[in-house]
Formats: C-alpha cells, structure tokens, sequence
C-alpha cells in the first residue's frame, strides 16, 4: 500500500512559483510504516494514474478553482482500487460533493495535520469513515512539512505558514469562515527552523504564506485598552511581540535570504511593524487594495482601506520601508464604470506598485458575495449542460462564463476587455522596464522583466478572463521562462547552517 498526495490543476508549467505547502504537510502527517508518501503536484507534471495500484490512499486537496479536476483524479484513482480522500477549503464547505462528484471514500473537513494519521489506517482497515471533523488547530499543533522531499528544481519558492485565519470579514473571501476570525500563531521557533532547513535546501526566496501576516492592528490595541478587562489588551500585545520576535530572529539568518508575505493595509500605519519587516528582509507583500473607491471599498466590507492621495500614501510607506508591493484589485463591483480600469492602471503606477493583477469579480463558495449572489441573482439560476452557475466549478473549464454577476451598466464583454486591457497596459514592456528602475544591476533589471512577463503570463492568460486558446499558449510561454527563472531565484545550499541565537529574544519576549 502506498499514500499518493495530489495537488490538482488543469495547467501544467514545469515549473511552479510557491511550493504547495499542504503536501508537504501532510506528508509530514503521514505515519512511517506506509513508507514516504508519493507527492503529485500537478502545476509541474500531469498525475500517472499507472502508478496507482489498488488499496493504494489517494489524498486530494481542492479549493475551488481546481475542485472539478480534483474530481477527475479521484474518479480515476477510485476505479484503480483506491481509497480516494478530499481535504481542502472547498471540501470543508461542500462535504458531500466530493462523495457525489469525485468517487470519494471520506472526507477531511479543516485542518488535517492530526487527523490524517487515523484516516490513512481506516482506509488501510477497509473501513474509512465518511467524513472527518478536524476542526481548527492552534498554532502549537500545527506541523511543520518535509521539505526532504520537494523537487528542489521544480519550484522558484518555498513557503513556510506562521498563523492561519485572518480578523477581517471582506465580503469576497471565505478565509475567515474556514480559518477563522481568531489568528491562530505558531511560535518562532517552528517557523524558523523550517527557514534554516529550506536554506539549507537551497531555498532563498520563501513566502510566509499567511492569511494576514499583519493580525494585531493599531487599531486592535487601542480598542482593547479602552477596556476595563484588561485580558485581551494583553492576549494582543503578546500576539504582537511574537511577531516582532519573529522578524528578530528571521533578521540573524543569511542575508541572502528574501521573505514575501500577505498583509493588510493597515500595516502601513505601524512604523515600528514595517521597520521590523524590513529587518527580517521581508521584502514584498500582496496588499488587497481591492478597489480605489470609496463606493467599491464598500462594496467589498473593506472601509479599513483608503482611497485617493491617502491611499497613495499608504501603498508609498510601504516602498519607504524597502517592502514591495504586489497590489490586489477587482474589477466588476456594482460601483465601477469604464473610467474605473484606466484610473486604477493609473493609481498603481503613481503608487509605485511594483506588481499588480487584477481579477474579476467572482463570487466564490464561503463568501458574503456568493451567498448574496446565489439566492438573490438570476444569474445564478442559468444553466451549461445541467449545471447551475451557482455551482460554476463544476462547468468545464472551456465552457464556463467569463462573467457571472450581472453589472449595472457594463456588459460581461466589456468587464472582460477593459480588465484584460489593464493587465496589458500595467505590464507592458515600457511600464515594466520603467518599474526595473527599483533593481540596480542591469542583470537584476533584465530579471526583473522576466518574473513580470512570467507572473504576466501565468495569471493574467490562464484566469477567468481570457479564452482557452490564450491559456494554451500562455502556458507554453510560461514553460520557456520559468525554468531559467527558477535557476535564478535558487541559491548554493548550506547544510551546516545553524539555528540563530536565541538568548537575546527570550529576553526581550
């Protein structure tokens, strides 16, 4: 018996950007007498169901985007004699779809660091159950993964997770009903000597891949100290000095080391936060801007963001701390109009965003937008071979709207061209070449277009707005450049290195 782990996706690049963290996880999870798990990640390679012998464990993780050919593998592995399991955010929201839809055995719902021990010798014994209730892990018990047995020349970066769940609630992402709204650390000790056994690796580039690295605002502190209970002022504050002890340590650690992160706005009012940051070398984070207006801030729940000249300001501190900005916007809320593409093409470059992409709106399962959209929307009704739009992953990928939610004054054409428009004007030759001024050496520079164009090419060709035929070349691009790229981002191991001091942390803790 063998324990396959598969991280589905219908485009294959040859070379991935981020490691997907789960599988190595899980492959930590799994218990040793059913030998190293097998890792299948299908933004390299395509699975060989050949390998696939009966009683074999199939775990599958899916988030929305890859479910319908999450399914596709399973009912393959299932008619080989496999035991087929789901996990994943979108198998914690639809439990029973996997079951109906992709031959599944059983079914993980939350996070299966611990649990996923008991569900392999179930379906070693025949008997799995149906679904498992994991539930939400505190950061102790999170485990950290087997990088022994990554690809190393298959992926640019490595990522290494130090909480999960995010306080926010913004109406388009499902993060804080399947995560939580309470952030869940894990200490620096475990975050770092993942760190210290990536570089060892090779790894020097590696994304911190957090639902909000950010968890305790200004604001939070302030609200808290307003109250007579002092306990959660300090549960806070304690929070906060774990992340600062965090980027303390993370400053010791070879120089060459560069972190990427996902943060929220307000970051850009705490000094002290993003002083730390750039210490620690944490050198870009994704921001979710979201939308320059005040009507599309609304739109979203995001009314902690700014708009205009402040939030300029804003996005401008970052890059005063040596932190670039990967900017987040959607496009297709009820508050945009045509003039809207262009003025946030605009704002992002006056911003000195250094990356940007641009989504539209979709509404996605576990979201304030999908429930709103499923049961008040028309669209949600419409069919493509039997299947509802309200269950748009399940229609194949050639054949699924390019626009789901009716707009007030836009047709889905028009969403569709304007969007693409934007991704073409932001990443044209003259703007990236311009943008390469924030790299010094000509090399850096000439790099520097290489990762746009490849970022370029794998999100903004293969998404929701372009057609299948530009998927399909785009990936071919994408091979071309992603190996070279890769060769780049990777650095000489250190196998000797060691884990940085500690004592002037507990100190200062």
């Amino acid at each position: 018996m063998r324990v396959f782990l598969v991280n589905p996706s219908h485009l294959s690049f040859g070379v991935a950007v981020i490691t997907p963290r789960w599988l190595f996880v899980l492959a930590a999870a799994t218990p040793s007498i059913y030998g190293d798990p097998i890792l299948v990640d299908e933004t390299l390679d395509l699975i060989d169901f050949a390998r696939i012998q009966p009683g074999d464990v199939v775990g599958i993780g899916v988030h929305t985007g890859n479910a319908l050919r999450g399914y596709e593998v399973g009912n393959q592995a299932r008619a080989r004699g496999a035991y087929v399991v789901y996990g994943g955010i979108h198998a914690t929201l639809y439990p029973d779809e996997p079951h109906v839809r992709g031959g599944a055995h059983a079914v993980v719902k939350g996070d299966g660091d611990l649990v996923w021990p008991q569900v392999v010798a179930d379906c070693v014994k025949g008997n799995p159950q149906r679904v498992y209730e994991a539930g939400r892990l505190p950061g102790d018990s999170m485990l950290p993964a087997r990088w022994d047995l990554i690809q190393r020349d298959r992926y640019m970066w490595a990522s290494v997770q130090t909480v999960r769940g995010c306080p926010k609630h913004c109406s388009f992402c499902s993060v804080w009903r399947t995560d939580g709204q309470a952030p869940r650390q894990r200490t620096s000790d475990a975050v770092v000597q993942e760190v210290v056994q990536l570089r060892r690796l090779g790894f020097r580039f590696i994304a911190l891949a957090d639902d909000n690295f950010y968890p305790v605002t200004k604001t939070d502190l302030a609200q808290a100290a307003r109250r007579q209970d002092r306990t959660r002022l300090l549960e806070l504050e304690s929070m906060r000095d774990e992340r600062l002890l965090l980027m303390r340590r993370l400053a010791k650690l070879p120089k060459d080391l560069i972190f990427f992160t996902q943060i929220t706005m307000e970051a850009a009012e705490d000094h002290e936060f993003l002083d730390a940051m750039r210490e620690a070398r944490i050198k870009g984070a994704l921001v979710g801007v979201e939308s320059i207006t005040p009507e599309g801030l609304k739109d979203v729940y995001k009314g902690f963001n700014a708009t205009g000249d402040a939030l300029v300001a804003r996005l401008r501190t970052f890059r005063a701390h040596d932190i670039h900005v990967l900017g987040s916007f959607i496009f297709g809320l009820p508050s945009d109009r045509q003039d809207t593409f262009a003025a946030t093409a605009a704002l992002a470059s006056k911003a000195d965003v250094t990356f940007a992409q641009f989504v539209m709106l979709t509404p996605y399962p576990g979201t304030i937008d999908f429930e709103k959209w499923a049961r008040t929307a028309s669209e949600a009704t419409r069919e493509v071979d039997g299947v509802p739009y309200s269950q748009h992953w399940l229609i194949p990928r050639n054949k699924r709207p390019q626009v789901y939610t009716h707009h007030p004054v836009m047709s889905p054409d028009e969403i569709r061209t304007y969007t693409q428009r934007t991704w073409d004007q932001f990443y044209s030759l003259r703007a990236v070449w311009r943008r390469s001024r924030c790299v010094k050496e000509l090399r850096g520079r000439l790099a520097f277009i290489l990762v746009s164009k490849l970022y370029r090419s794998m999100y903004a060709n293969t998404g929701i707005t372009t057609d299948s035929g530009r998927a399909a070349r785009s990936v071919k691009w994408s091979r071309w450049l992603a190996a070279p790229l890769q060769r780049l981002f990777s650095a000489q191991p250190m196998p000797d290195l060691a884990m940085p001091e500690v004592e002037a942390e507990a100190s200062a803790a």
